[in-house]
């Protein structure tokens, strides 16, 4: 079974939110958006509120990661269910996973649950499928991200390479494979019989078009 949810807008709230499996609330927008806040905390649907660290946005606006001592903050504003832990695409696996194991207890002790996105620097799948693997023998660990950064990532697929021209197209397909190619080798290595832990696919690549893709898993 597949939740689907959308990140929306806040002009867009009240149309495509409902429409929602569960929702992604980004904490930046929490902080710096007194509607989105207000709708998001007032919104009582019985779904799972999923507080996002910004950490794509940021990334994608060459910003540092949002600060982590906020998160706990913003994640009550809006009386979230799960907060993603902070996470450093391009860097080192070993970095988002020490940060997880930091931030894990005091998220815990203020009621929250953990959501863990594995990141790892640019090639190196076999870091992320160890933190992945960490994650799954983790019990504190309520929900694994595989982030749209960090599948393309960890199978070397680098963006700053493919900028023009016919390369685009290139990039695109390898991008759109990377994470049925993560999921792909969690599966062969028999990584998927974890089945009290969950993924959670963060960002989808070319419409509908990954979900039937990744429909076997």
């Amino acid at each position: 079974m597949i939740n689907f949810c959308h990140i929306t807008p806040t002009p867009f709230l009240e149309v495509f939110a409902p429409m929602s499996g569960a929702h992604l609330i980004l904490a930046h927008l929490v902080e710096s958006d007194p509607t989105y806040a207000k709708f998001y905390a007032e919104l009582d649907d019985g779904k799972a509120k999923i507080m996002d660290n910004s950490a794509f946005e940021m990334f994608k606006l060459g910003r540092p990661m949002y600060p982590s001592d906020k998160l706990i903050e913003m994640g009550k504003k809006v009386k979230a269910d799960y907060i993603v832990m902070t996470d450093y695409p391009k860097e080192h696996w070993k970095k988002t996973v020490d940060k997880a194991k930091e931030m894990m207890p005091e998220l815990k002790a203020a009621g929250f649950k953990t959501f863990f996105c594995p990141q790892s620097e640019l090639g190196d799948i076999e870091g992320l499928l160890t933190s992945i693997e960490w994650a799954l023998r983790e019990s504190n660990i309520g929900l694994i991200g595989l982030s749209i950064l960090a599948c393309p990532i960890a199978c070397g697929v680098n963006e700053t390479t493919f900028s023009t021209g016919k390369r685009s197209d290139a990039y695109k397909m390898q991008r759109f494979l990377s994470r049925w190619k993560v999921l792909t080798e969690l599966k062969r290595r028999g990584l998927l019989d974890y089945v009290h832990n969950k993924f959670y696919c963060l960002g989808m690549v070319d419409g509908p078009n990954e979900i039937d893709l990744l429909s076997e898993f």
